[in-house]
């Protein structure tokens, strides 16, 4: 006997690529085509201060690259992530069983709204969150791959309202670490104040020596008074387009950045 062949109405599993991310010690599975992971989930787990045993919840995982990174360096989190859209969700799960994180759960839908509407998420209380926010305005071009269009534009109020969600599950003194371009740096520091978060701890990251900064880490923690802080950051090219020695021992072996 034969298999029936598909409905016509039924949608088609996406192309996935297998590769590894930190050097072949975390295997990571992406979609083919639309977003695909560049290094800021792997920069910004770098920065998480967490400690074996803590709550750590990654908002708008994506396959779980972040995730991955983090619970490589630090054993025993129980960690969380919430994704909408529902098969970058699917593979954020496959990916974290197939790097042995059974545990660790994945919430379709969008945050803060799904997050507060579901029972078992509410209760919940974080150490720590993360999250790597779309970077391109609402009102840009679209793009032809709707996952991808999905991943980079980011709404009128989507970095304020994940703040702002960041503030009702994170406990006292819990950190949120954000992954950003240096343009929306203004604008995150400005919804951290007003959500109660102090501490603000900035990391930018050059391309190469004396080249102007692209991307910035912003680390805040909530209920702190503490004043803001710039570290030196980190030169991620030579001169020849390979990573400095610093860079691949964050991004290939998974070392924590220092300073947070």
């Amino acid at each position: 006997m034969h298999p029936a062949p598909p409905s016509p109405s039924a949608p088609s599993a996406p192309h996935t690529t297998q590769g590894f991310l930190l050097r072949g010690r975390v295997s990571y599975t992406q979609f083919a085509q639309g977003y695909r992971t560049g290094l800021e989930p792997v920069l910004m787990a770098a920065a998480v201060n967490a400690r074996p045993g803590q709550n750590v919840l990654e908002i708008g995982c994506g396959a779980g690259a972040g995730l991955l990174c983090l619970m490589h360096r630090v054993a025993d989190l129980q960690a969380s992530g919430v994704e909408k859209d529902p098969q970058t969700a699917d593979l954020a799960r496959q990916n974290l069983r197939a790097n042995g994180h059974p545990c660790a759960t994945v919430l379709t839908g969008s945050f803060p709204e799904d997050w507060q509407s579901d029972s078992s998420a509410e209760a919940a209380r974080f150490d720590h969150c993360m999250a790597n926010p779309p970077w391109h305005a609402d009102n840009g071009a679209p793009s032809p791959e709707p996952r991808r269009d999905l991943a980079r534009r980011l709404g009128q109020h989507t970095l304020r309202r994940w703040i702002e969600g960041c503030a009702t599950i994170l406990r006292h003194k819990g950190s949120i670490t954000l992954a950003l371009p240096t343009s929306l740096v203004d604008q995150a520091l400005v919804a951290l104040s007003a959500a109660g978060f102090g501490g603000s701890t900035l990391y930018p990251f050059w391309p190469k020596s004396g080249r102007e900064a692209r991307i910035m880490l912003v680390q805040a923690r909530l209920g702190v008074k503490s004043p803001a802080r710039l570290l030196p950051g980190l030169v991620l090219h030579e001169a020849d387009g390979a990573f400095t020695t610093a860079a691949r021992t964050v991004l290939e072996e998974g070392a924590p950045l220092g300073g947070f």
